[in-house]
């Protein structure tokens, strides 16, 4: 009997090892360690070279090494590189790689697999929203556009662990750039094809990080679990991570309540008055900023003048007070919260605002475009997520809108991915646009507005921003830099009013005592799961 006993647990330990897949090296465990983490609804793919979004960002910052990043007081953190050399003209760059990183089935992470990504990503059908931050690249633009064949661009390998880039001119940024999907690995041997659901399935999924995919459900939930192959394994503590999907707000603090989830991230303003004075609560700022798309191809939004109405006439304060507490108004487009490295200031509070509020000047742009009290205007779609903050908001500006100017906005609540969807397709009115900082530079909102940027939902096609945002990225000299990338904002922001800045938002979460080692990302504010731990006393 006890020989039989034996044999049955040999058995079940090798059937249980060969079932690891991407993860074969997973080591047995007497009772993993899982911890359930509460988000928002799913949104886009998980390729780094495809069409993403939030989903994305959360399992990449968990999942995926770039070939470094900064850490909060600034400093480079090496994570898939172990160091770079430049030139003195910042346009070629040499990355050596971490030769004993290895992918969760134990492969080793090799410079094809960077190259993979950034290949993929210039081929518009991959329709990623990021290839335009490859342009920098030598003819990467031009790639892109089917000009130049791919064997043109200017990333090359050296040898396995040698990656060199070579810029078409002068970027300062470069290394902040590193940290974006189109530059993070794609393993070459299974990411082959974007839009093939390679991304999604366990058994090609690999990852480079300290975690990788084990499930996906889609609108469920999918499920993290401990790369053993992973170089800084030592410090990765918890063996599980479950990210469930939650479609409102409601159910997501619901679930933390009832110890479902043991993070709950971006909750109402109401859970932080009602949790407030309370260990769970955890306010981050945000490097974000909340605006509303105008559609340039719909009339009479191709009037700048009808922009510049609609702009002055909100009142972000009043706004800011209905929607709560945690928002604070801002006629910038570069998050309140972003900082300059070189001056240690706000960008936001280095020069003078944009516009300023006012309704009688937005009457009477209005009547100069035709209008007089609102008298003729067509009735305007605004398409928003169904989500709490997103319908406060967009009720208050239909009423101000109403009361100010006297025109009537039709208020269109969607699903968060259909709203992406027809954000992405230009197919709105107006549209309400959330931009979280990619990177610590103001170069990911100014992109956004470019003629070829991929971000560029609204048609805007403009020669002289086009020029200064190209010669802030040139600038060497910091304090020239500046002046730049401000007057850069003023003309798109104050004078062609391109975009409806309304608010920058302190994130509402709930994180149980328990866990400890949670940090955020310093270029923008979200959370990193990667060293988190529960204690056994809070």
């Amino acid at each position: 009997m006890k020989r039989t006993y034996s044999v049955l647990w040999i058995l079940v330990l090798a059937i249980c090892l060969c079932a690891a897949g991407c993860g074969a090296k997973v080591e047995m465990q007497k009772k993993e360690e899982q911890i359930v983490i509460g988000i928002g609804s799913e949104t886009g793919g998980l390729d780094p070279a495809g069409n993403i979004a939030l989903t994305y960002l959360t399992y990449s910052a968990t999942a995926l090494d770039e070939l470094l990043t900064y850490d909060e007081s600034g400093e480079i953190e090496y994570r898939a590189a172990v160091s770079y050399v430049v030139n003195d003209n910042f346009t070629e760059w040499i990355f050596q790689l971490r030769e004993n990183a290895y992918w969760s089935d134990g492969s080793s992470v090799t410079a094809h697999d960077f190259v993979n990504t950034i290949r993929r990503a210039l081929d518009p059908r991959s329709a990623s929203g990021y290839a335009n931050y490859l342009f920098p690249i030598q003819n990467a633009e031009q790639i892109y556009n089917g000009e130049k064949n791919m064997e043109t661009l200017g990333v090359k390998v050296i040898n396995d662990f040698t990656l060199q880039f070579l810029l078409e001119e002068p970027c300062v940024y470069f290394l902040q750039l590193l940290r974006l999907p189109v530059y993070t690995p794609s393993h070459a041997g299974y990411a082959k094809e974007t839009g093939s659901g390679w991304d999604k399935n366990p058994k090609t999924s690999c990852s480079n990080g300290p975690y990788y995919l084990a499930e996906y459900v889609p609108e469920q939930y999918f499920t993290l679990k401990k790369n053993h192959s992973y170089w800084n394994q030592e410090q990765i503590k918890t063996e599980i991570l479950v990210f469930r999907f939650f479609s409102d707000q409601q159910s997501l603090q619901s679930a933390y309540e009832t110890g479902e989830v043991e993070i709950a991230v971006g909750l109402p303003s109401a859970a932080a008055e009602l949790y407030e004075g309370k260990r769970d609560l955890y306010l981050t700022n945000s490097i974000a900023t909340r605006y509303i798309y105008p559609n340039l191809s719909v009339e009479p939004l191709n009037d700048v003048r009808v922009r510049k109405a609609i702009n002055l006439a909100i009142d972000r304060e009043e706004l800011c007070k209905m929607v709560g507490k945690e928002a604070e108004p801002t006629v910038n487009f570069i998050a309140k919260y972003m900082k300059n490295s070189s001056t240690g200031q706000y960008y936001s509070e280095e020069t003078e605002t944009p516009f300023e509020e006012n309704v009688e000047e937005a009457n009477r742009l209005l009547s100069e475009a035709g209008y007089p009290n609102g008298e003729g205007f067509p009735q305007l779609i605004y398409k928003y997520p169904s989500i709490e903050l997103d319908i406060d908001t967009a009720q208050v500006i239909q009423e101000q809108l109403k009361q100010n100017l006297n025109i009537s906005i039709q208020l269109q609540s969607q699903e968060l991915q259909t709203n992406y969807s027809d954000r992405r397709a230009g197919a709105y009115d107006l549209c309400r646009m959330n931009w979280t900082a990619d990177f610590a530079d103001p170069y990911t909102y100014l992109s956004m507005l470019l003629s070829n940027g991929t971000y560029n939902c609204s048609g805007i096609q403009d020669p002289v921003y086009d020029e200064l945002v190209r010669a802030s990225d040139q600038e060497l000299d910091p304090e020239k830099r500046t002046a730049l990338i401000h007057e850069a904002e003023q003309w798109a922001v104050g004078e062609q009013f391109y975009i409806i800045p309304l608010f920058s938002v302190k994130v509402c979460n709930l994180v149980n005592p328990k866990i400890t080692q949670l940090q955020t990302v310093a270029a923008t504010g979200a959370f990193e799961y990667r060293y988190i731990e529960r204690k056994s006393e809070p």
